[in-house]
């Protein structure tokens, strides 16, 4: 527990760090008057993490598995909004209703359409993005994105609200700036096009190790834990 509350600590610190770091980033690439949501991820801390960002002005709050929030969410005591931004599997979709405001990681028609069929106040989503072609990633396939997004779009209780996507891990910068760009792209074609609900707000791209240039490739929106909390041990 030591060592958490040193992180805790530092959470005040670091966000505010982020939050010009971001404001830099804007500058470069002239994005002066944008501005960029942080969603705070928080798999493997404890509830006091939670609670120490949102004391240092966090609202979002990103959880990976829809266990460990069900266990965790009951003992943070401060408002926030939920996000989840892992997969999502079919047998948790009743309990992840419970739990989140959003679902960033809508990754197929067929979970899109389970959620419809399972929820009764409309849903807020991001669609997933496989942007990276890597086998460990899940997301749609890019060139499907569009007719899928057209599909999801006539589900009645679903209202997409962007895309989310996760960058290649690799040390090639190049190869981020594609995944990125090819997101940026999409999302653009995709509000263009204004579908039935479809109000595209959120470009979720950008985590600890590569906000930096998703907020220069177009991104409102990043996650990130390690940059807020430090390393998990």
């Amino acid at each position: 527990m030591k060592c958490f509350m040193v992180l805790f600590d530092d959470v005040r610190e670091n966000v505010a760090r982020l939050r010009r770091e971001i404001d830099q980033g804007l500058e470069r690439s002239g994005r002066t008057g944008d501005s960029v949501a942080i969603v705070a991820v928080t798999k493997r801390f404890p509830p006091e993490a939670i609670n120490a960002a949102v004391a240092a002005g966090i609202t979002d709050i990103g959880e990976n598995r829809v266990q460990e929030t069900s266990e965790k969410k009951p003992k943070v005591d401060v408002e926030c909004r939920w996000h989840l931004i892992g997969h999502l599997q079919k047998n948790k979709i009743n309990k992840a209703l419970e739990l989140y405001d959003m679902i960033q990681s809508v990754d197929s028609y067929e979970l899109a359409d389970a959620i419809n069929t399972r929820t009764d106040p409309p849903v807020e989503i991001l669609l997933q993005v496989d942007s990276s072609g890597e086998e460990t990633k899940f997301g749609l396939d890019p060139e499907t994105l569009i007719d899928t997004a057209k599909r999801i779009s006539m589900l009645d209780k679903i209202q997409i609200r962007g895309l989310m996507t996760i960058g290649p891990l690799t040390d090639d910068e190049t190869r981020i700036m594609h995944s990125f760009k090819m997101t940026r792209s999409l999302f653009e074609e995709l509000r263009d096009m204004s579908l039935p609900n479809c109000e595209m707000k959120f470009l979720s791209m950008g985590m600890s190790g590569d906000y930096r240039i998703a907020i220069e490739e177009g991104s409102n929106m990043i996650r990130v834990g390690t940059a807020i909390f430090g390393e998990r041990t």
